[in-house]
């Protein structure tokens, strides 16, 4: 078959196919336009799921008759500059895109019309139906300056592609899930998003900057959000990471609540789902996922932003700096949280709580009433704590080398005499007040009161001391009785040879045997047993996929997880006074003690007015 030159109208539609595959792909191309072109409002109508009818409505600089004309030319665009050579760097981008083929391309499968107006300029519009160019021609436009862009029956010059849309109902999803990434992008520019006539965001434009930005996606992903969530601010050799991420204790069952945005363009990226596992690894089981929403931002040339013909995913220079980055600058900001567990915590206690009814024949059971065994006085299922010097050993005599979390209160007296002694419930989780069913501990602070899962609790206690000795010391290695030979493709051995001192230093020793064969001589200690084959074929996947050794260090991890559950305080042990506060103060003095080694929270924080809520008092 000879070669051919396809005609301008087959172009377009090829192109089409890359760049719209969806109402939202379109939608997301002429959004970006508009903040290109500095629009601080953006509103969007959308109909039938985007496929009738798409409306974006701008308030940016607009467009001129001239420029209507060259808006519908396949790679026209005002988003690249030739510097004083003529040269255009295709790499030193600063706009959220520049391929210059989202209008004719969807133009060339749709009817499309754009009406503008500059400022001080009057209002001309263009229509491009099925790739068939009108001429521009006057036109009235509502604002002082700004675009309209009107998208109709999309892909009705390429029936064949209607047959791959979804439902009117899962398209619309996919526009408002677009619109709200755009809108976490950026938070100064205000967007309302209409579908089938019925309003269903509206966002004002918030203060540029970090406050703003959380009051943007507190209004997107929920208030709960904005009052558990760690500030995200780091920079590293010219990266810089910003954002919000959720407390472990507030996580979903899958990773859609994860968000990232390079150089304020919302991005679709592994990078992210594995570096978030990583930096979670310690506080989530497998099947949760946290919430968080990270701004990258580096020099240009640092990123190639065009790699996918919708512009839906980059590819950074260096991805293990920011993979790098985007850890360590988690971990901080988790070990910076100390204790503290999400609101949602409180709230859900709250909710389970229903007032209850006995019939007129019911009679409770007194009581059992008497001292228990451990010097306890114990009332029903209550356990009170008594001047008992029966502690858990090794519990209570770490507490007393423990400082409280931050300052004792003082109260200082008006006569200038010494400060009365110090109230245990002004420490953060309060003084022991009693223990309920042998696995809870209550606890009263100064305007509330705490429950504390003693197991979950003393798991996490157990799990960040086993990790600190482990950094100390270094991870023990156990020799191999005879040296175990791993067979991989040769790609892959050379790959996780070139990480052996990485991986010594976690205790796996191997080195190179032949063409892709690795030789292991020593094993983490603390594995045991392990399927040595099993392992480094699980840290060659991690190396190919993310260019981190992750399986090694998260077995590990898991590891001590299992020790530290087994090592803990276990539910239905009876505790005394002494041991109920050491715990409490050891809560305050560890990081991360707000929820266990699996992300479930060790404890629950009743204000004083939320007890009085529910019995009516407010």
């Amino acid at each position: 078959m000879p070669i051919r030159r396809l005609p301008p109208e087959t172009v377009n539609r090829i192109a089409a196919g890359e760049v719209v595959e969806r109402p939202a792909s379109a939608l997301k191309e002429i959004v970006e336009n508009a903040l290109d072109a500095g629009a601080r409002r953006v509103d969007i109508q959308a109909d039938q799921g985007g496929l009738s009818r798409i409306l974006v409505a701008d308030d940016g600089h607009g467009l001129g008759p001239d420029e209507l004309a060259l808006a519908v030319e396949r790679h026209a665009t005002s988003k690249l500059a030739p510097d004083g050579d003529g040269v255009y760097d295709l790499l030193n981008i600063f706009t959220l895109g520049f391929r210059g083929e989202a209008l004719p391309s969807i133009g060339s499968v749709a009817r499309l019309v754009i009406s503008a107006r500059t400022a001080g300029g009057e209002g001309f519009q263009i229509q491009v139906d099925g790739g068939a160019v009108g001429d521009v021609g006057p036109a009235a436009f509502p604002g002082p300056h700004g675009a309209r862009v009107e998208v109709r029956d999309l892909f009705y010059a390429t029936p064949a592609r209607l047959k791959f849309m979804k439902s009117e109902r899962a398209e619309a999803l996919a526009i408002s899930e677009e619109v709200k990434r755009q809108a976490m992008a950026h938070e100064a520019v205000a967007f309302s998003l209409e579908l089938d006539g019925r309003k269903v965001l509206r966002l004002v434009a918030e203060a540029e900057g970090m406050t703003g930005r959380l009051a943007r996606l507190g209004a997107v992903l929920g208030r709960e959000f904005e009052d558990n969530a760690l500030l995200i601010d780091q920079v590293r050799e010219g990266v810089r990471l910003t954002g919000y991420a959720g407390l472990p204790t507030y996580s979903r069952g899958n990773a859609q609540h994860q968000y990232l945005f390079v150089n304020g363009r919302p991005v679709r990226d592994r990078l992210i789902t594995g570096a978030l596992r990583a930096a979670y690894a310690d506080f989530l089981a497998r099947d949760r996922h946290p919430v968080a929403a990270l701004y990258v931002e580096l020099p240009p040339e640092e990123v190639d932003v065009n790699v996918h013909p919708a512009k839906a995913e980059v590819r950074f220079r260096d991805p293990g700096l920011v993979r790098g980055l985007i850890i360590g600058a988690l971990r901080h900001a988790l070990a910076g949280a100390g204790h503290r567990a999400s609101t949602t915590v409180a709230g859900a206690a709250l909710g389970s709580f229903r007032p209850q009814t006995y019939p007129s024949t019911y009679t409770p059971a007194p009581p059992a009433t008497g001292w228990s065994g451990s010097g306890q006085w114990r009332t029903g299922d209550f356990a009170y704590p008594s001047a008992s010097t029966g502690v858990l050993p090794g519990l209570a005599e770490r507490s007393a080398r423990v400082e409280p979390a931050g300052d004792a209160p003082q109260h200082p007296s008006p006569h200038g005499d010494a400060p009365p002694p110090f109230d245990p419930v002004d420490y953060p989780l309060g003084a022991a007040r009693a223990q309920l069913h042998e696995t809870y501990v209550i606890a009263q602070t100064r305007d509330g009161l705490v429950i504390v899962d003693q197991h979950a609790a003393h798991e996490r206690l157990v799990y960040e001391r086993m990790k600190v000795e482990m950094a100390a010391g270094g991870v023990a290695r156990q020799a191999l009785l005879l040296p175990e030979v791993v067979e991989l493709d040769p790609a892959e051995a050379e790959r996780v040879a070139a990480r052996a001192d990485e991986l010594a230093a976690l205790g796996l020793v191997l080195e190179p045997f032949g063409p892709g064969a690795l030789l292991v001589r020593e094993t983490p200690a603390l594995l045991g047993d392990t399927d040595v084959a099993g392992l480094v074929r699980d840290i060659a996947d991690d190396l190919a996929e993310a260019g981190q050794a992750l399986a090694l260090s998260e077995r590990l991890a898991e590891v001590c997880g299992t020790m530290a559950c087994h090592g803990s305080v276990r539910a239905g042990r009876r505790l005394t006074g002494a041991e109920m506060n050491a715990l409490l103060r050891q809560m305050e003095a560890t990081p991360h003690s707000g929820q266990c080694n699996h992300g479930r929270p060790t404890y629950v924080e009743l204000k004083l007015a939320d007890v009085e809520r529910l019995f009516g008092r407010r």
